[in-house]
């Protein structure tokens, strides 16, 4: 063991409740709980289960260069009429993990469409805090969304319950810490939101849900990451890949010490399960496979995707995906499940490799040789663009509503705005180390949007952003997006810089139309996809390539644009749309909630009971 440190002993405790709309077939699809618009808000009626979530600093032992977890959880009691309490019993240990509930990664939170949700988040950290919900749509309610442009943060010894619909949604999710690199330590979990039965799967009903979350990992915790990136350097390699919180199986002597505690996925014989894989790490792009088996993709972030097999599949940071797999092997030993990093130098980056095990219940030993083989285009990028545009939307399968997924004929409907946004390569900004889209690197705001707009806030923010790159110094500022609502706009990210990337938009699902190497040009749009396009929240933009996506601002509210990769978003890779319906009547967007933090020019507002 190296660098042992004293735990901080500090724990965040949120309060989670799930509410069924009991909504009839043939019913209008309507929130009968929260507020709409202006409206009174109704108490929510039927609660279908109570969960008390703690979240705290964990240790975590390195040995050498992987990682294991050391399960040192404290104990939790049950509280009358409270759901759970955490016990501060802190551990010793290298320097924390953010864990929920003593569990690192947190528990699954598992809804149905439209169940209604109610987080109440106790902030006991050191440093303020925003849970945000990635790919829940947040539909007329942006003020839940967990972003500080949406939201004021959560002060240490303070508390914010976050209420909100799963509107129309089904599909694989995850949550986490949005603030100031936070989820490079943890706090992180999985959320998966079912189909109603009245409303069928594509696929025969799996013998089981298996979630992964897989992720680079540091050995320094986010507050140390942070003052690398403020001192002007990049994070460099990551000390190795947690599969669900967990360090390498010791398949190789040399590379892996003994010891280390890792990931064992129980299943049996004959048994198709699907499994549902995130990556929640922090920068590297990860190639998921198990040895031996084929993953039949079926779903990625809300959307069912044609069927297709792989015996890899590469997942970007901030992704998700859902993969049927058949235990249809013999079982002679357990098998390998592999998470390895990708487009990078694969020789240098060996020990950045998280590796479980696949056991069969009759299995007759454990796994053994070397591990499969990743894909080998490393150096033909080009071959490799050919998985993700394979990804296509299974048109004729139903979402979270009866009608076919392909019944919204993106292709034909006119374009009203095009954005095309560069990233380029972190550059200095008035001495400081920053990214930057479109030249701009994004100034954190004091007072969140939708506040400043309601309390007429004057210079929050700009409605400024360029709709392409301009000719000029780059330079900090908070400059938003004025998009238009019942716009249908056309977005290109442009990745000029030199590493794989990957962008999200909260509020939204969008169609990836296109991708490809080099500069995005006007005649580039002749390749889009306009038919079966993949409608989803984040998607990965290679090296020195472009992605184009299409969306339909029907969402009214203040939306988070960002990299999801940790290290470029903290040094300013952001912006917002801003979509206002101006004859707004409460229909379109909801009123602030009544338990709406106030801060920065509206700090005299706040009244704490």
């Amino acid at each position: 063991m190296v660098g042992m440190v004293g735990p901080r002993g500090v724990h965040v405790r949120l309060t989670l409740s799930l509410e069924n709309l009991n909504v009839r077939v043939g019913e209008k699809e309507e929130n009968r709980h929260l507020i709409i618009g202006r409206k009174k808000r109704e108490t929510p009626k039927l609660v279908l289960f109570f969960l008390d979530l703690c979240l705290d600093y964990r240790a975590v032992s390195v040995a050498h260069t992987h990682i294991s977890l050391t399960h040192r959880l404290q104990p939790v009691k049950p509280i009358q009429g409270k759901g759970y309490e955490c016990l501060d019993k802190p551990v010793n240990g290298v320097n924390g993990v953010i864990a929920i509930n003593g569990a690192f990664p947190g528990p699954v939170v598992n809804a149905t469409t439209n169940y209604n949700m109610a987080i109440n988040v106790h902030n006991q950290l050191d440093e303020n805090l925003l849970m945000t919900w990635s790919g829940i749509q947040m539909r007329r309610n942006s003020w839940q969304d967990g972003v500080l442009g949406t939201n004021c943060p959560i002060h240490p010894k303070r508390n914010f319950t976050y209420q909100f619909q799963v509107k129309d949604q089904i599909g694989s999710f995850f949550y986490f810490p949005s603030l100031n690199c936070q989820r490079a330590s943890g706090g992180f979990g999985p959320i998966i939101i079912n189909n109603r039965h009245v409303i069928a799967i594509p696929f025969a009903q799996p013998d089981g849900d298996i979630v992964i979350l897989i992720g680079d990992w540091y050995t320094q915790n986010h507050t140390a990451l942070r003052t690398t990136l403020d001192s002007g350097e990049e994070l460099g390699m990551p000390d190795g890949v947690l599969i669900n919180g967990k360090g390498p199986y010791r398949y190789n002597a040399t590379l892996v010490p003994d010891g280390i505690e890792y990931e064992t996925i129980n299943v049996d014989p004959g048994k198709t399960y699907r499994f549902r894989v995130h990556n929640v790490g922090i920068s590297t792009s990860l190639n998921f496979r198990i040895q031996g088996h084929n993953l039949l993709l079926v779903e990625t972030e809300g959307h069912y995707t044609s069927q297709q097999n792989f015996t890899s599949f590469d997942i970007h940071v901030g992704q998700s995906y859902s993969f049927l797999v058949t235990m249809d092997q013999n079982a002679t030993t357990d098998y390998y499940i592999v998470a390895s990093a990708r487009f990078v130098n694969e020789s240098v980056w060996e020990r950045v490799t998280g590796v479980a095990i696949l056991h069969y219940s009759n299995s007759k030993g454990p796994a053994t040789g070397p591990l499969p083989v990743p894909p080998s285009d490393i150096y033909n990028q080009w071959s490799a663009m050919n998985q993700p545009r394979a990804v296509r939307q299974n048109t004729t399968a139903s979402g979270a509503r009866p009608n076919p997924q392909g019944s919204f004929h993106y292709g034909s409907i006119n374009v009203t705005d095009t954005y095309l946004l560069r990233s380029l390569p972190p550059l200095r900004i008035d001495g400081k180390l920053r990214a930057t889209l479109n030249g701009i690197s994004f100034v954190n705001p004091d007072t969140p949007f939708r506040l400043a707009d309601l309390h007429n806030v004057k210079g929050a923010y700009k409605l400024d952003f360029p709709n392409k790159p301009l000719d000029r110094t780059p330079q900090m500022d908070r400059s938003v997006i004025n998009a238009t609502y019942k716009g249908f706009i056309e977005v290109i990210f442009q990745n000029n810089d030199t590493r794989m990337q990957s962008f999200h938009i909260d509020g939204y699902a969008f169609f990836v139309v296109g991708m490809d190497f080099g500069q995005w040009t006007e005649s580039s749009r002749n390749n889009y996809n306009k038919w079966d396009a993949i409608s989803r929240c984040t998607t990965e933009v290679y090296p020195g390539g472009w992605t184009a996506v299409l969306i339909s601002l029907d969402n009214v509210g203040v939306w988070n644009m960002r990299v999801e990769n940790l290290d470029r978003w903290y040094l300013g890779q952001e912006t917002y749309m801003r979509i206002i319906n101006p004859e707004e009547n409460g229909d379109t967007e909801m009123a602030p909630p009544d338990n709406v933090i106030y801060c920065g020019a509206l700090q005299s507002l706040q009244k704490y009971i």
